[in-house]
């Protein structure tokens, strides 16, 4: 009886493939194709938001290169200009390029397509808290990044989500951002801020250090927490140094001669 059966199952395959192979294979030249088109969608939305985001943080940056002379130091009205600037910059990313990616990926399962999308999403975070860090001295949160975009969705479907690894990314990026502002900063002459920043970036490191072992996607972040941590090490060394020579050590910050290290010593081979 076992063998009469199992003579039939060959037959019983080809008949189930002649009936339902045309059929499933129909289906997966739809679908394939239609996953294909919706991810390539959602790359360039994700370029898109890296390019604008990065030119928001150039904004934030520029007031270290626009400053008048002869002192180099931009006034608190210029500076207030400047951040009033970069946040209508970041506006504008929000409402043309994050919309876009949202109305793509709203009433989907969006974190199936994370990996295609998720650069430009660090970056936006990345500009979102250095905009805010600028203007109040804080750490713009997940949450309040989140409510930003309920404006851009649909209201009858799932919203799309900032995740916790992205914010965590885009947050292991902005310490590099506040590493080139501690810097400037103090080739200005502006120690106090320098120091502030120092401290907001060690309590970063020091948060995500216990977090980085327990994410379950932790490749990239293992990497971006090495950096960051050289990022500490060259705010404090530059305001240690700063302390220790006093004002001789500010001019070389600002001197076009690479012979000298951060320490304002020259480097040694």
């Amino acid at each position: 009886m076992a063998r009469t059966f199992g003579s039939h199952i060959p037959t019983m395959c080809i008949e189930f493939m002649m009936h339902h192979g045309p059929c499933v294979t129909s289906l997966d030249h739809l679908a394939i194709p239609s996953h294909n088109d919706k991810r390539e969608r959602l790359v360039k939305a994700s370029r898109d938001i890296t390019i604008n985001s990065k030119k928001v943080i150039f904004q934030v940056h520029s007031f270290l290169l626009t400053a008048p002379p002869p002192n180099n130091r931009m006034s608190k009205c210029n500076r207030v200009e400047v951040l009033e600037k970069a946040e209508k910059d970041l506006a504008v990313v929000t409402d043309q390029y994050m919309s876009r990616l949202v109305k793509e990926l709203q009433g989907t399962d969006f974190w199936k397509l994370r990996r295609a999308y998720s650069p430009g999403v660090q970056e936006y975070v990345e500009a979102a808290t250095l905009c805010n860090f600028c203007k109040t001295g804080t750490l713009l949160n997940l949450d309040e990044i989140n409510a930003a975009l309920l404006s851009l969705s649909d209201q009858s479907v799932e919203p799309l989500q900032i995740n916790v690894l992205d914010y965590l990314l885009g947050l292991a990026d902005l310490t590099g951002e506040l590493m080139r502002l501690a810097i400037g900063r103090i080739s200005d002459g502006e120690l106090e801020f320098a120091e502030t920043i120092c401290r907001f970036v060690r309590d970063i490191h020091r948060e995500l250090i216990l977090l980085a072992p327990k994410m379950d996607d932790s490749a990239d972040m293992k990497a971006k927490m090495d950096t960051m941590l050289q990022s500490v090490m060259k705010i404090e060394n530059a305001c240690c140094s700063v302390h220790v020579r006093g004002s001789e050590y500010i001019p070389l910050l600002g001197s076009a001669d690479s012979s000298y290290s951060l320490l304002g010593m020259p480097d040694l081979e």
